[in-house]
């Protein structure tokens, strides 16, 4: 086991992610993401901290990211790799080829599709507090802003392939093409979800269609009738 490296889930309780991510049934999506992604990091034997809405301290993201990860580094490790919930394709090689790099002092970069990452690794020496917080987090700049500080500083990065994240509707029916090896009771809520909006959907249409064929054959007022 390498005790110079632990792993950093930031990683908000369901109820909490809703709100940022309003997905019809997302709560128990949510909650299955988190035990999934709490068994990968386990089976990887790496020691590890999970940072929820309760134990994180900042008034607003990249404050409470970054003071996570300078949390991490406070109890003596030298090594930390941040992860989310989101992700569902992150796996234990992932984790364990990020903590390798990292004992060459590697900065390792797991992107995401959406221009994010799902991955960030790196040795206490390439973090700096104020640096890290005047980033832009949660911006489409970050991957750029995040590079430009890497190449200043003159460190070498691996990067691993790319993974999609959740953050809408649309991610989750683009994962759903990928989860032949999800497991059997997530790839159930995945595909609820998707059927519950397409449901809605179909049913808004038919409403709609219902009262466009009644306003055709109203026989209201010319004024109404005229502009139909």
């Amino acid at each position: 086991m390498n005790k110079k490296t632990a792993i950093l889930v930031f990683a908000n309780s369901s109820k909490e992610e809703l709100l940022n991510k309003p997905i019809i049934g997302g709560e128990k999506l949510f909650t299955e993401l988190t035990k999934k992604t709490l068994r990968v990091v386990e089976s990887s034997g790496l020691p590890f901290f999970v940072f929820t809405e309760k134990n994180q301290s900042g008034s607003n993201f990249g404050e409470r990211f970054v003071n996570a990860i300078q949390d991490t580094y406070a109890l003596g490790y030298e090594n930390v790799i941040t992860i989310g919930n989101d992700t569902p394709h992150l796996n234990k090689k992932h984790l364990l080829d990020s903590a390798k790099q990292l004992e060459n002092k590697k900065f390792v970069l797991g992107p995401s599709s959406d221009g994010g990452f799902y991955l960030m690794g790196l040795h206490k020496s390439q973090f700096n507090l104020s640096t890290f917080l005047e980033l832009p987090w949660q911006s489409k700049k970050l991957a750029k802003s995040l590079s430009i500080m890497i190449d200043t500083s003159k460190i070498e990065v691996t990067r691993l392939e790319v993974l999609h994240d959740i953050d809408s509707l649309e991610d989750l029916k683009i994962i759903a093409k990928l989860s032949s090896k999800f497991s059997r009771i997530l790839t159930t809520i995945i595909s609820w979800i998707i059927n519950a909006e397409k449901g809605i959907f179909d049913r808004s249409k038919q409403l709609k269609g219902i009262y466009l064929l009644s306003s055709f054959y109203n026989k209201g007022s010319p004024s109404f009738m005229a502009y139909v």
